[in-house]
């Protein structure tokens, strides 16, 4: 049975960064990559729909060691495909993936300090051991997304289709198109398909809150000019953290004032007289979910231009033309995108053991938020939800490192964190009311009220936690 030091579960953003730093901090390590997919990239592979692209500016979901040298602040799709792969190829990363390997269960056995990994190899099982698993898998489900049952479908005439598995040979010239959801896929969506629709309808139960976000940084286009990119590439990083970090601090404090600021610049980015407070004033504040930013005011665009439109009304089933509404109103239809959201899958669906026990992820409490108490040799690299994904996911793979070093210059063969004491209140390991968040609570990790149990949702925190703080503090224990 082969065994490597590490095993990564998942060739995405955050896989392929964690195995680029493990190349370069850990060195002698033998290191492995098992992807379910036959490619790498990860989410930026799967999601193929028109006008994908990055809800987070790209100089701080690239990686903070290899710079983003393309000028867009959002970039499409493909580009962010290529980044990661050629990242992959850089760094000789691309040699260590194996391909349509996907992780089933993995056990714990504190005799041998091993995991025993279950793979499923194109119908065939096979198993790899490794001293530490470092899960890259994100939080949902690849295979399939969240859709309503709604009533009626099978009487539509047309194709409804998922964005998350988006038909590369739909034709939509010409034709009216309605998008069901008002998230970050929706609005993205719908600029891009009204580009050859006849007309798009955005139909939303409820608003969310959209911010338009230009397309270039002026500060980026003048530091990469005058600066090296190891000078200018980290300081434009530090820059939009920052700033991300002070929008929701300042939206938790304030959300009165950034509520009406969002409402004030939408409101004069679209026609006068338009209903705002209709289609575009949530019901919750901000960053209670995820906000939505567009670039260069793009949907606001279309909806002035009335190549786009929104209808704010619960969606109770399909007719032969389109869509039922709850008000009695009905949306006209020759395509129905159904823009409802992810199926979140904790750490990829496996099924873990540790010494023949098994783990139930809502019964742990997650330590610097990347590790499960009383699960050893394993980290999670789970990103921000206020800010970039690869902000957090670089810190984590940076931890590993130097836990790892940690370990192997002391003769350590286990770690395993710790519960904080039980008579504390634990919360919700993320913070948001998102529906796909809350729909999976009980099958996520539990967070505690201090550090090193508390997730802060905070960059500058972060850094000094896991860059420059112990490894080996209370909150865990080596062996």
């Amino acid at each position: 049975m082969e065994h490597v030091d590490v095993l990564i579960v998942g060739a995405g953003l955050s896989g392929v960064g964690a195995a680029c730093q493990l190349r370069e901090r850990v060195p002698g390590a033998s290191i492995a990559i098992v992807e379910s997919r036959g490619a790498i990239g990860g989410t930026w592979d799967l999601f193929r729909y028109p006008g994908v692209r990055s809800d987070s500016d790209m100089f701080t979901l690239g990686y903070s060691f290899r710079p983003w040298r393309a000028a867009a602040v959002l970039a499409d799709g493909s580009s962010i495909r290529e980044y990661i792969r050629e990242t992959a190829r850089e760094y000789g990363v691309d040699r260590l993936v194996r391909f349509n390997h996907r992780v089933t269960a993995a056990a714990w056995d504190s005799d041998t300090a091993r995991w025993t990994v279950t793979l499923d190899r194109g119908g065939e099982t096979v198993e790899m051991t490794c001293g530490f698993l470092f899960s890259c898998t994100g939080y949902y489900r690849y295979d399939e997304g969240h859709t309503p049952d709604f009533p009626g479908r099978e009487d539509f005439a047309g194709p409804v289709v998922h964005p998350q598995h988006w038909p590369q040979d739909l034709d939509w010239t010409g034709k009216r198109v309605a998008v069901i959801g008002s998230g970050a896929t929706a609005v993205t969506l719908v600029p891009a398909l009204a580009e050859k629709a006849e007309h798009v309808t955005m139909v939303q139960r409820s608003p969310s809150y959209v911010v338009s976000l230009g397309s270039r940084d002026p500060l980026a286009d003048f530091l990469r000019k005058v600066l090296p990119d190891r000078v200018a590439h980290p300081a434009v990083r530090w820059k939009n953290a920052l700033a991300a970090t002070a929008l929701f601090r300042f939206s938790r404090w304030r959300p009165d004032v950034i509520r009406r600021l969002i409402r004030w610049d939408a409101k004069r980015r679209l026609p006068e007289g338009y209903p705002v407070d209709v289609h575009f004033r949530p019901r919750y504040d901000p960053w209670d979910q995820r906000m939505c930013f567009v670039p260069d005011a793009d949907l606001f665009r279309v909806i002035g231009s009335g190549r786009a439109s929104v209808v704010t009304d619960a969606v109770t089933g399909f007719t032969p033309t389109g869509l039922a509404l709850e008000s009695g109103a009905t949306v006209d239809a020759d395509i129905v995108v159904t823009a409802t959201g992810l199926s979140v899958l904790p750490f990829g669906g496996i099924q873990l053991t540790v010494d023949g026990t098994k783990i139930d992820f809502g019964d742990t409490v997650a330590y610097k938020g990347m590790m499960l108490s009383g699960v050893p040799n394993l980290a999670v690299a789970i990103g921000y939800t206020n800010a970039s994904w690869t902000l957090k996911c670089d810190l984590v793979a940076a931890y590993v490192c130097r836990l790892l070093n940690h370990m192997r210059a002391n003769g350590l063969r286990r770690v395993m964190p710790l519960a904080p004491d039980p008579s504390l209140p634990t919360e919700p390991f993320i913070d948001l009311k998102a529906n796909y968040v809350l729909r999976a609570l009980d099958q996520l990790p539990r967070q505690g009220p201090t550090t090193p149990w508390r997730l802060h949702q905070n960059y500058p925190k972060d850094v000094v936690l896991l860059r420059h703080g112990p490894v080996d503090d209370a909150g865990v224990e080596f062996a």
